[in-house]
Parts: C-alpha cells; sequence; structure tokens
C-alpha cells in the first residue's frame, strides 16, 4: 500500500470507490460505537454528574478534556508500544482495559477518582483508534481509504444518534452512573465481536516494514504538521460549542431537560448523514469536501450564537451541525494517512487521533474559560465558529500546497521526456 502524497484528485477511476468493504471494518466500526459513546456521552449529562460531585459545570466539563487529554498521549505512545504485537490482540486488550476504566468510573466516589478514570478509559481508547484505523486502512485499497474512515466513524454517528442521547436518558433518570455501567457493557461486547471477526495479524518480524525511528521522521514534513492543525482546530470549534449544549438548552433557550436527548439525537442522525456522504465525496474530491464541511460548520456555529434564544432553531442547528461536522471527519482522517501513510504506517493513525483530540481538549477549555468569564454560553458558538474558520484556512493551504507539488512533479515528468526536433 503506497498513499499518494497528496490529494485525492477527482480523476479516479469511475466506480473505484464502489467495492465492498471487508466485513473487519464493520466490526471495527461496532466497536467504536462504544467508545464513541464513552467520549461524547457527559456532553448531556454536565448538570447531573456537576451536582452530584459537587463541582461546577465548567469543572464537570473538564471531564471530556480529560478524556481527550488521554488520547491525545495515548495514541502516539501505545501505538509504537504494540507495533510489534498482534494487532488484534491489541485490540481486545484495549477494549478490556476500556470497560474495566468504565466500571471504575461508575463507582467513583469522588471528582479525582472520575476524572483518572477518564483518562486511562481514555488512553485505552486511543491505542484501539490507532490500530483500529492502521488495520481498517491496510484491509482496503488506497481508493477506499476515506469510505473505510466513514464506517469506524460512522460508529461515532451512531452513538450519538442512540448511544449519547441513552446515556443522556439512563443518567436523568437512574443517575449518569447507569451510563458508565452501559458503556461497560457494550466494550465487552465489542470485544467479543473483534475476537471472532477481525482477522488474526501474526507478530511483526524483527526489521519488517518502517522502524519507529524512521516514521518520526514524518514529523519533519510540513504538510504532516498542517493537516494536524486542521484537525485540532475543526475539532476544538465544534467541541468548544457542543460540550456545553446540554446547559445552552435548558439555561439560555429555556428547554425542558428532556430536549436535550432530543437535540443529541438530531446532532447523532446528521452526523451519521454527513459521515455517509463525507465518506463517498472524499475519496475523490477530498478538499472540496473539507472546503464545504468546515464552512457549513461555521456558519451553523455563527446561527446558533445569534439565535441562541430561539428553542426550535437551536434544535434544529444542533442536527445541522452534526451534518456539517461529520461531513469532513473521513477526509480529514484520509488525508493524514495520504501524507504519512506509507512513511509511517503505525503513527499515522495515532497522528490524527492525537490532531483530533487536541482540539477536544483544547475546545472543552476555551468554552469553559468564556463561560467562566461571564461572556455566556452563546460564546461557545462565536468562539467554536472562529476556530473552524482557522481549520477552513488551513484546509486551504494544504491545497494550494497540495496543487503545487503535483505542479512540480509534472514539469519534472516532462523534463525527462525527449524532444524530437525533426
Amino acid at each position: 500500500m503506497s498513499p499518494p502524497h497528496g490529494s485525492v484528485t477527482s480523476d479516479a477511476p469511475a466506480g473505484a470507490n464502489r467495492s465492498r468493504l471487508p466485513v473487519a471494518v464493520y466490526v471495527l466500526g461496532a466497536a467504536v460505537f462504544a467508545l464513541g459513546t464513552s467520549e461524547f456521552m457527559l456532553s448531556g449529562l454536565l448538570p447531573e454528574v456537576a451536582d452530584d460531585l459537587d463541582v461546577s459545570i465548567p469543572a464537570a466539563g473538564l471531564l471530556i478534556s480529560a478524556f481527550a487529554i488521554g488520547m491525545v498521549v495515548g495514541a502516539p505512545v501505545l501505538a509504537a508500544a504494540t507495533g510489534r504485537l498482534p494487532r488484534r490482540l491489541t485490540l481486545v486488550w484495549l477494549l478490556a482495559v476500556f470497560a474495566a476504566g468504565h466500571v471504575v468510573g461508575a463507582l467513583a466516589p469522588n471528582y479525582a477518582v472520575l476524572f483518572v478514570c477518564r483518562v486511562v478509559s481514555a488512553l485505552a481508547c486511543a491505542g484501539f483508534w490507532a490500530v483500529g484505523a492502521a488495520v481498517a486502512i491496510s484491509l482496503v485499497p488506497n481508493d477506499a481509504r476515506a469510505r473505510a474512515m466513514a464506517v469506524m466513524i460512522g460508529g461515532l454517528s451512531i452513538a450519538n444518534i442512540t448511544g449519547v442521547p441513552g446515556g443522556a436518558v439512563l443518567g436523568q433518570s437512574l443517575g449518569w452512573r447507569s451510563a458508565f455501567w452501559a458503556v461497560a457493557l457494550l466494550a465487552a461486547v465489542g470485544l467479543v465481536g473483534v475476537l471472532l471477526l477481525v482477522p488474526h495479524t501474526p507478530r511483526a518480524a524483527a526489521g519488517e516494514g518502517p522502524r519507529l525511528r524512521d516514521e518520526l521522521r514524518i514529523y519533519r514534513r510540513g504538510m504532516v504538521w498542517l493537516a494536524s492543525a486542521t484537525i485540532a482546530l475543526f475539532a476544538a470549534g465544534t467541541f468548544c460549542f457542543f460540550s456545553y449544549l446540554a446547559p445552552l438548552l435548558t439555561d439560555v433557550s429555556g428547554l425542558a431537560e428532556g430536549w436535550v436527548p432530543v437535540a443529541l439525537v438530531l446532532y447523532g442522525v446528521g452526523a451519521l448523514g454527513g459521515t455517509a456522504l463525507g465518506g463517498r465525496l472524499a475519496d475523490q474530491h477530498m478538499f472540496g469536501t473539507l472546503y464545504a464541511g468546515l464552512a457549513s460548520a461555521a456558519g451553523v456555529l455563527v446561527l446558533v450564537a445569534l439565535l441562541v434564544s430561539v428553542p426550535v432553531a437551536v434544535v434544529t442547528l444542533a442536527g445541522l451541525l452534526g451534518f456539517a461536522s461529520f461531513l469532513c471527519a473521513p477526509g480529514l482522517n484520509a488525508r493524514i494517512f495520504n501524507v504519512a501513510g506509507a512513511a509511517a504506517p503505525t503513527l499515522a493513525g495515532a497522528t490524527a487521533t492525537s490532531a483530533f483530540n487536541t482540539g477536544n481538549t483544547i475546545g472543552p477549555w476555551a468554552g469553559g474559560l468564556v463561560i467562566d468569564g461571564g461572556l455566556g454560553y452563546a460564546w461557545t458558538a462565536w468562539l467554536g465558529a472562529i476556530l473552524v474558520l482557522g481549520a477552513l484556512a488551513c484546509a486551504f493551504l494544504q491545497s494550494r500546497a497540495s496543487s503545487r507539488s503535483r505542479l512540480v512533479a509534472r514539469s519534472e515528468l516532462a523534463s525527462e521526456v525527449p524532444v524530437r526536433t525533426s
């Protein structure tokens, strides 16, 4: 598998992206459902967690950042540490640790213990994402990468439709701890699926494939950093707002608590639609898909900020934000593999995971700052829009750089063609 060094362009053969994906890719996407439910469910449970543990809502929001910090650190560290281990075995152990972390979290007596549990669970989640993405990419041809990543991201989308709202309903009726028990059960089911249906991969032989030292050289490439910055800014912008969606709906828009799961379901439905469409478009129109998704997400956040006191508008816009955000998510993931995957099969997925969760760390923290500063929940949407526009600018810079690289390559090729003088 040797990925193109630039973007995936529209001159791919017609129908090239219509081949069936292996069942193992769908199994990985199903396992991601449990991970995604955990990652996002606290967005609908912040008031309950804050009340039970006697902390402020911004402090409870830091539990989302804690998970993201664990993802940032865990993705490259665990990808490197498990690089020579059988991938299926690695995935199984990571899911086991993830499930155990949620059992302990459900029993946590105080905020500090819950914070640590979120970090440990996130480390396992990050490792699964990094290794799972590498497995999914290795099972498909180059022109199906965005589709494969769309299936894994689809697990997140479905989590937003059912898992996250379900967690909110459980939390409101049986207490927030019940949501942690549910995630532990989902992780156990995913573990069984991986054992049964993901292909066995043998231990890598010494000297086989790029060494970690060689893979680290991808971080000398400006394009890798630019692609990572695009992801981080995008994630920071969306999570700056999404992390505080529940209190915004109840305290600012004036909706009853029961409307929070409804808004989360709409977000998830939009996310699933955006993922499905983005996965199909990005393999052939990478930057066009990124432009459409990022610009739309920024526009939706601006509308939320302007219409925050109109309940129907905010709930509707939550669904549109899910669609716009996840429209570009498969392309953002696939782009990292395009610029780094051949030279760094171990670290490419880890780099994408760390970039996303760097943004997921910054977003809730930045949102908490504007809330604590007295600007109000509406400003989480304004700040989110600014950050997403920064991601759009980075995508534009990537496109320009990619175009220049293709022009240089074509000119060099043309100079090697002999010219007939007769």
